[in-house]
């Protein structure tokens, strides 16, 4: 089989180390003047698809985001860590993407590219999904390995290790598949000063969704209310442990 076409899927998240704020409606979360950053996990997909670039088995990398104009911002760092190039598919700033519609999006553009090999986080840390990956391999009837922690390409297949409740499962995978990147598949590069140069003259598409078939209107997954968790209360000192269960009993915990 010849070096694979890799597409990879990336999304634009409020970053890692932001403290996140509900709205005072509770509908959404706050995100005006919040920096925002490359989902951590798909970082590690796209880390995942460069190295095999590097070790002969991909051909090619691209990157691709489903959402605003502003998701342009982690595509050009995509660019930066080694993706050949990337697409936007531009959603307007109304709407409300779900795991179904991005599925959607993504099912479409793979038969459009045909790649061997489709890698996405295994969840996105905004809102914690983890559907895209296996609703997309459902509508293109391809075979899945979710929360991969170790991959190899052998041929016309790919050999993908997860973790599992009783341990580790390995799964041999015919290509075209669907892989999502759990966090103990590799550890992601930083960008240098020089690529990330170089990516500005990278090409990056952008693309209106509404060219891959999406239905308009409310996605089939609603958020009704966020709120956030109650404050900890402060912590109290004992004398001794015959006091600690004497207090534990009185609030019922034992």
């Amino acid at each position: 089989m010849a070096a694979l076409r890799v597409l990879v899927g990336v999304k634009r998240v409020i970053d890692y180390a932001v403290r996140v704020r509900v709205t005072p409606d509770g509908g959404s979360v706050q995100t005006q003047g919040v920096k925002h950053s490359l989902n951590p996990f798909c970082e590690i997909a796209l880390e995942e698809a460069v190295r095999l670039r590097e070790r002969g088995a991909a051909a090619e990398v691209i990157a691709v985001s489903v959402g605003t104009k502003a998701s342009q911002e982690c595509l050009r760092s995509a660019l930066a860590v080694g993706a050949d190039r990337a697409l936007l598919l531009e959603a307007p700033p109304e709407a409300s993407l779900g795991p179904r519609e991005v599925a959607m999006a993504l099912t479409e553009l793979s038969r459009r590219l045909k790649p061997n090999l489709v890698l996405l986080g295994k969840q996105a840390i905004d809102d914690d999904c983890n559907q895209t990956g296996q609703l997309l391999a459902a509508m293109l009837d391809w075979p899945q390995g979710t929360f991969a922690s170790r991959l190899e390409v052998e041929g016309e297949a790919a050999k993908v290790e997860r973790e599992v409740d009783g341990g580790l499962e390995t799964l041999r995978l015919r290509l075209p598949a669907v892989l999502t990147a759990d966090l103990r598949l590799n550890e992601p590069r930083y960008a240098t000063l020089p690529n990330i140069m170089k990516a500005k003259k990278k090409p990056l598409e952008v693309i209106p969704l509404s060219d891959f078939g999406v239905p308009a209107g409310s996605p089939r997954l609603r958020v009704l209310r966020l709120e956030e968790p109650p404050a900890r209360t402060a912590g109290e000192k004992v004398e001794d442990a015959a006091t600690l269960i004497q207090k534990l009993r009185n609030c019922g915990r034992i």
